[in-house]
């Protein structure tokens, strides 16, 4: 009996032991690609999360699986942030916040772009990804603005993730915190009776 018990639990401690090592890895991922870009090498990720190279590729074997993770992680908590921001603010303040976010995560992860139109199969389905975990957040958050008076009803979610992503394209000689100035003035531009129709 002590057996079965043994042989039930090291499993669980094995699966727990993975999924810490995933998230590890997975947060010193998007510390290096933030500062050092998808091309960083695997040893400054790894001594960062505190595993070994070989945990990295029993986990991510190329380096496409590794920055698609990151990508999704980073899209879901963005798609998360919505209801909690809804929940603290006033509806404009609100959606501001998320678009906020959604900038920062475009504009602050070097060589994302690059690696996402490099035409690597690894990516085909992150486009679809983004658009259905981002866009009925983002919908929610446009509706109470919208009916709170606080914007122009006609903008969509999808043309919003596509305009932000515009806006946060990589430009020569500038910071990321450009780009999110870029939203806010597209956040001001959305406003009720800000823009003569």
């Amino acid at each position: 009996m002590s057996e079965d018990t043994t042989g039930a639990r090291a499993p669980r401690r094995k699966r727990t032991d993975a999924q810490r090592n995933v998230d590890a890895l997975l947060d010193a991922a998007k510390t290096v690609f933030g500062t050092a870009g998808v091309d960083a090498p695997a040893k400054e990720i790894t001594d960062l999360a505190g595993v070994g190279v070989g945990t990295l590729y029993r986990h991510f074997p190329q380096r496409s699986d590794l920055i698609k993770a990151v990508i999704e992680r980073e899209i879901d908590a963005c798609a998360d942030a919505g209801p909690a921001l809804a929940a603290a603010h006033e509806p404009l303040a609100a959606l501001a916040g998320w678009l906020d976010r959604l900038a920062a995560l475009v504009a602050t992860k070097r060589g994302f772009a690059a690696a996402l139109h490099s035409g690597n199969p690894a990516y085909d389905g992150l486009s679809g990804y983004l658009m259905e975990k981002l866009g009925p957040p983002l919908g929610a958050l446009l509706d109470s603005a919208t009916a709170a008076g606080g914007i122009r009803a006609e903008v969509s979610p999808q043309d919003l993730i596509y305009a932000v992503a515009k806006l946060c394209a990589p430009m020569p000689d500038e910071e990321p915190d450009y780009a999110r100035r870029m939203v806010a003035l597209l956040v001001n531009g959305l406003r009720s009776g800000d823009v003569q129709r």
